[in-house]
């Protein structure tokens, strides 16, 4: 309506259109966590815009040739152009978050990609992208459209928090990095194995509980969404963000709004959702 204040739940991403990367080097971060790092091509064009930045990620089928039919920009027209592609040549996509942007790598501006790994690529029980990362070598081709940020605490709202599974742990790394000193709050994040715990900076007020998977491991997000209820939910204003297993997110903001947490102060977005076939 006009006049009334509407909160902004969404920055539109600045780099316009498709733009093409290399793969510079991958480094396996822990037992499920591979960092892939981007450059050359396209990289002087991609605007950094910090928080959760994400972007569509477009990996080639068939030979970097397929990326070259991938539409300019993605709307509801050009995607269902895309799946007019045949499968066998379609690019893979898939989202997936900026972890960090330098722009000053030895060869130029870099991106690092965080890929969960799960499963193995030589026995065929990985999925795409997750194999994709397990085989890439410097010199492979992939293609992103950007989409900017979705982490948009209301004005004059200071605390957060945070709850991921692994699949978010990227995001709430770069988030955490980028929170303002005086900000107060807590990440809440679930990881597969001991492992894959990492150290995350934060300012000194932000808490971050680092949450293991049972052994079997239980559906992912499980875990994550039990701690969460179990602790008492803060009666000052937050902002809650939750992202994941489908569940996981879901389950969260669920929890948040059944004890008076406003709908508006929340953002939550199912990643994936378990037992989907190559979610990953």
């Amino acid at each position: 309506m006009a006049g009334q204040n509407v909160r902004r739940t969404r920055v539109a991403p600045r780099t316009e259109g498709l733009i093409t990367l290399r793969v510079v080097r991958k480094a396996q971060v822990t037992p499920h966590l591979m960092r892939i790092t981007l450059g050359g091509g396209d990289a002087a064009d991609f605007v950094p815009m910090g928080r959760d930045q994400w972007f569509r990620l477009f990996l080639p089928v068939a030979g970097d040739a397929s990326l070259s039919r991938l539409p300019g920009k993605l709307s509801t027209v050009s995607y269902l152009r895309y799946l007019t592609i045949s499968r066998t040549e379609r690019p893979i996509l898939r989202n997936y978050t900026v972890r960090a942007h330098r722009p000053d790598g030895p060869e130029g501006p870099e991106l690092d990609v965080d890929f969960v790994l799960h499963g193995s690529a030589a026995d065929g029980t990985a999925g795409p992208a997750s194999a994709w990362a397990e085989q890439c070598r410097p010199g492979a081709a992939v293609a992103l459209l950007d989409e900017g940020i979705a982490f948009m605490p209301p004005d004059g709202v200071a605390d957060v928090r945070l709850v991921a599974d692994e699949t978010g742990l990227p995001a709430v790394a770069a988030i955490l990095e980028g929170l303002a000193a005086d900000v107060t709050g807590e990440a809440l994040v679930e990881v597969p194995t001991a492992a894959d715990r990492l150290d995350l900076a934060t300012p000194s007020a932000v808490a971050v509980q680092c949450v293991v998977r049972d052994d079997p491991p239980a559906t992912p997000g499980v875990a994550a969404l039990a701690a969460l209820s179990a602790r008492p939910v803060p009666t000052k204003r937050f902002y809650g963000w939750a992202v994941g297993e489908q569940g996981l997110a879901t389950g969260a903001r669920r929890h948040w709004v059944a004890n008076g947490v406003a709908k508006d102060d929340i953002t939550f977005v199912g990643y994936w959702r378990a037992g989907k076939k190559d979610a990953h």
